[in-house]
């Protein structure tokens, strides 16, 4: 039986964790490391960039550097949980898109206040999300294709509803959602920070949260524990989508129309956010701070490549390597922590 679960149902009834708190101590150290490695990463970055680039610290840039961010990292919230349970989500770009243009749509051709379009598209991204999470249950698809699909259905959908074209015609309070600034502080990160709060507590302090650790840290002794695994694995690939949706609505509050084509690749960030953070991909590991950390180091990254003129092939190399780096140091990690349990 594996680590986390140990150490998240420990006090379910029935739950045998067989490991003592000797043998997981290693694990212990090397999670604790692991989740300090991004950020040390991330400040050393951002000294370096502060040298080589007198606008890296500028007020304008650091606000440019969070509002590029927001969305990646509010989806990435989702995908944390996912990832815990050892699953993935290929979609998340293309619901993003999806849920997007149909929030501009409910805008712009029923006429419906932007408020309550964020909402519908939202919850268009959640039906995604309740889709996935069946197939993946229900049907018995292995999340990788269950959602590869799910990524081909939506972005045929969104091309379809568009013509491939952009919609226009958004009122400009809508704005607000993606570009707005409450006392100079932009509304993208204060949004950011409360669903990072909010997914936070869901993942450390709820029922939720602690069968999520249990699903992905071995599945067959979660059932075996009496855990629902199937209703808490749909409810995972729901949050998932849900915020894929909203997302999605601040991207295209961003740019004010609704654009087919956005999200091509996003899913990409958005596991390597995770992964960069400290999630394993092997499941049962991860925190929303890391997932944030990861993130936001990727963006320190691109932005201070476009500062020092790299161009984005490079861009895309260095952030292959680190995730390179970030799924090597979870194997190693790993292979110490089954040899001190043995």
């Amino acid at each position: 039986m594996k680590e986390s679960l140990s150490r998240k149902i420990a006090d379910e009834p029935g739950a045998e964790t067989g490991l003592s708190w000797r043998r997981l101590l290693p694990a212990q150290i090397s999670d604790l490391i692991s989740q300090f490695a991004a950020a040390g990463a991330l400040i050393v970055i951002c000294v370096a960039l502060s040298i080589a680039s007198p606008v890296f610290l500028t007020l304008y840039n650091l606000f440019n550097i969070v509002s590029q961010t927001a969305v990646t990292a509010i989806i990435a919230l989702g995908m944390t949980f996912v990832i815990i349970t050892a699953g993935i989500d290929l979609s998340v770009g293309s619901v993003a898109a999806l849920a997007g243009v149909l929030g501009v749509k409910m805008m712009v051709d029923l006429g419906l206040s932007w408020p309550l379009a964020v909402l519908g598209g939202t919850l268009v991204g959640g039906l995604a999300g309740l889709a996935n999470g069946l197939l993946i249950t229900r049907a018995r698809l292995a999340p990788f294709i269950a959602t590869l699909g799910m990524m081909s259905v939506a972005r045929g959908l969104v091309n379809i509803i568009t013509g491939a074209t952009a919609v226009f015609g958004v009122p400009d309070s809508f704005r607000l959602l993606g570009q707005g600034m409450i006392d100079g502080v932009p509304i993208p990160l204060i949004t950011l920070i409360v669903l990072a709060v909010a997914a936070h507590l869901l993942l450390s302090r709820t029922r939720l949260g602690r069968y999520t650790y249990a699903i992905g840290s071995n599945e067959e002794a979660a059932r075996l524990a009496g855990i629902r695994v199937g209703a808490y694995l749909v409810a995972v690939y729901v949050l998932q989508g849900l915020l894929a949706g909203f997302g999605g609505m601040v991207a295209m509050s961003r740019v004010a129309s609704g654009q087919p084509n956005f999200g091509d690749g996003l899913e990409l960030d958005v596991i390597a956010a995770a992964v960069i953070g400290g999630c394993s991909l092997f499941g049962g590991q991860g925190t929303i701070l890391g997932t944030l950390i990861g993130a936001f180091l990727m963006a320190v990254i691109r932005n201070g490549a476009v500062l020092l003129n790299i161009d984005t092939f490079t861009q895309s190399v260095i952030i292959g390597v680190i995730i390179w780096l970030a799924v090597i140091w979870d194997q190693f990690r790993r292979r110490r922590f089954a040899e001190s349990t043995r």
